[in-house]
């Protein structure tokens, strides 16, 4: 079949919204033929030297950019949401034209991975796919009792943009236009439910290459008498890593370690408070390591703790369970999604004192039972093999096209 992916953000060997920009299109190119819209200062380069080293691939790039203020998503964020939405009306003029010459059987918005923005492909006379689509989580509000003024009004206006870009009628028109939206968690599916959206799924955006899960695979954790656990990303409030700490103290490992790799503005207040609780010398703050080494550490520890309080994907939590580390995570967002009971602990998220003691417990059953924690990763990497990996992403949606279009 001839698909046409709009993918905003699009680009090889990179994570986040361009890696899946890049990684659906090339899945999907080894079933159908591919468009993808795209911009060229991005990942042009990139891509055009993938292709070059795969030319089996059925992939077509079709690049362009506004044609007065094509480098604006440069400047702010404000800036890069307008341009993107300007760039999302030109996307369906230049994919209309694009239509009439090839006709398309179907059309997928694939980033940005966001539900509060409208894709105008839905207007083409084809079936459209929506995502998945994120960022309809929030922190839970028992939760900003921890938070500083200026973490409560970061949260409070990433409530209010919501809720404002929900009333463009352009972005319910999405939602009811779509064949299918796919949702990245149960609260965004929920927002896009209310959009009207007549088939919503729940799937993850994100996902690993075979590559990268042999990678992840070749320093497997040996079994070993240290405990150690390790967090990883940006140092920002709602990553949650202040419980993490909070639940190593209460755990009182006294030969445990807990290492936390990542800069960011909550820095400070993290050292600060392992001071407070009395584990400063079992804390080891690495600051940002290149990703290699960053791959390396996860060998180390006993687990990852990931208490994010509102995570669309976490794809840390996907290359901890590829290198075989069980899962400490709260039970909500993405890594709800990635993890099981198997292959890790699922934490509720009623206030922190009660997340912080279920961490703490958790932290303590592994640190006693270290074949648990080798039983744990050894199901989080058949799960990632199974269901995470772009090989089967792409086989799956595939098939996904062929009923949609048959029907």
């Amino acid at each position: 079949m001839k698909i046409l992916i709009s993918a905003y953000s699009c680009q090889p060997g990179q994570g986040s919204e361009q890696g899946v920009g890049w990684n659906v299109a090339q899945a999907v190119a080894k079933y159908h033929d591919v468009w993808v819209l795209t911009r060229p200062d991005e990942g042009k380069e990139a891509i055009e030297a993938e292709l070059a080293g795969n030319p089996d691939l059925k992939l077509h790039f079709v690049y362009f950019t506004l044609p007065i203020w094509g480098g604006g998503w440069k400047w702010k964020f404000g800036s890069m949401q307008l341009h993107y939405y300007l760039w999302q009306i030109q996307a369906y003029f230049v994919a209309r034209n694009l239509h009439r010459q090839i006709g398309f059987d179907l059309a997928h918005h694939v980033t940005f991975v966001k539900y509060s923005r409208p894709s105008f492909l839905s207007l083409l006379p084809i079936p459209f796919v929506w995502g998945p689509v994120g960022g309809g989580e929030f922190a839970p509000k028992a939760f900003w009792q921890d938070f500083s003024l200026s973490n409560k009004i970061h949260e409070l206006a990433r409530l209010f943009a919501c809720w404002f870009f929900e009333l463009d009628p352009f972005v319910r028109m999405t939602a009811r236009r779509s064949v299918l939206a796919k949702a990245t968690t149960e609260d965004t599916a929920t927002k896009v439910r209310n959009l009207q959206a007549s088939k919503v799924d729940i799937e993850l955006a994100i996902g690993l290459s075979s590559q990268e899960i042999a990678l992840l695979a070749k320093n497997l954790p040996a079994p070993s008498s240290e405990i150690r656990f390790l967090s990883v990303g940006r140092l920002l409030h709602w990553k949650g890593f202040y419980l993490g700490l909070r639940a190593f103290a209460r755990a009182n490992l006294t030969d445990g370690e807990y290492w936390i790799i990542g800069d960011g503005p909550e820095i400070n207040k993290l050292e600060q408070l392992a001071e407070n609780l009395g584990i400063a010398r079992q804390v080891k703050f690495w600051k940002e390591l290149p990703r290699e080494e960053t791959l390396l550490q996860l060998s180390k520890c006993t687990a990852l703790v990931h208490p994010s309080l509102h995570d669309s994907g976490a794809g840390v939590c996907l290359e901890a369970m590829a290198a075989g580390l069980p899962v400490l995570c709260l039970n909500i967002g993405g890594p709800a999604v990635q993890v099981t009971e198997q292959t890790g602990f699922k934490i509720l998220a009623d206030n922190p004192q009660q997340a912080v003691e279920d961490l703490a417990e958790a932290m303590i059953k592994l640190s006693q039972n270290p074949q648990l924690a080798i039983a744990l990763g050894e199901a989080g990497r058949k799960r990632v093999l199974e269901c995470f990996s772009w090989e089967v992403k792409g086989r799956s949606l595939a098939k996904l096209y062929e009923q949609i279009v048959i029907q």
